[in-house]
């Protein structure tokens, strides 16, 4: 992956195509700003679903480890590892 261009919001809606066309044909994400502030990036979807998978996998292992301590400190008052992450799903909500 390329370093990223930046641009403004207003730049990149004047030429959106072209920023969507360099995101996957170059592997050039975009980030946008907004009155100077970083808000946004345009990557491409293979690249998005990527790194939801690396996010999704670190997930899974962290509350593997986290079901692991529970169970080796015992049961009383522990829940399952569904119930862990629905709860954790819903506090990111």
């Amino acid at each position: 992956m390329s370093d990223p261009v930046i641009e403004s919001m207003a730049d990149v809606r004047s030429h959106l195509a072209d920023v969507i066309d360099r995101a996957r044909r170059e592997e050039t994400p975009t980030i946008i700003t907004r009155r100077g502030k970083q808000e946004a990036v345009v990557i491409d979807i293979q690249e998005y679903r990527r790194l939801r998978e690396i996010a999704e996998n670190a997930e899974e292992a962290w509350l593997n480890r986290l079901a692991d301590e529970a169970e080796s400190e015992g049961t009383e008052g522990s829940v399952s590892l569904e119930e862990m992450a629905a709860l954790l799903r819903a506090e990111q909500g």
